[in-house]
């Protein structure tokens, strides 16, 4: 079974790096960054010495791809048998125990804020939660990143 990682509109440096060095460690073959997530080389090609310090050389071994719509990358996997979950707290999302991927899978991971949009989370055959018990309705995107990807 093959596991990718697409972070769309991630605000934080210090989340794409640590959620690298996490996909590393979890055996995550792809990862594809999409809006304006900040990629390891910046558009000059130099190294974007936040991700890489948090990442610890991770990003360096996960080969990676930018989308600045993620749009056809989604109908591109879907067509090559990917099933798309989506990680998002949402009125059709699954307890994320309770999903068991079966095939090639991509993991969507959103904004820290606002999460994944509707359009985006539309494009899902799945929409998987963790489960919140404190006051708090949240985790942090890397945290949720790293339970996601250690429990499948």
């Amino acid at each position: 079974m093959e596991i990718a990682v697409l972070l769309h509109n991630i605000r934080s440096t210090h989340n794409v790096g640590s959620i690298f060095r996490t996909a590393d460690g979890a055996g995550v073959s792809l990862m594809y960054l999409s809006g304006y997530t900040p990629m390891p080389l910046d558009r000059f090609g130099r190294v974007q010495k936040d991700i890489a310090k948090v990442a610890l050389g991770a990003e360096k071994f996960i080969p990676w791809e930018y989308f600045k719509t993620p749009a056809k990358l989604i109908a591109r996997l879907k067509k090559d048998g990917w099933t798309i979950v989506g990680v998002e707290q949402d009125k059709r999302s699954l307890d994320y125990k309770k999903f068991k991927p079966k095939n090639k899978t991509l993991f969507i991971f959103g904004n820290e804020v606002e999460g994944i949009s509707k359009s985006l989370l539309a494009k899902c055959d799945v929409v998987v939660e963790i489960p919140m018990s404190g006051k708090k309705e949240s985790l942090n995107v890397s945290v949720a990143a790293g339970i996601i990807l250690f429990s499948n």
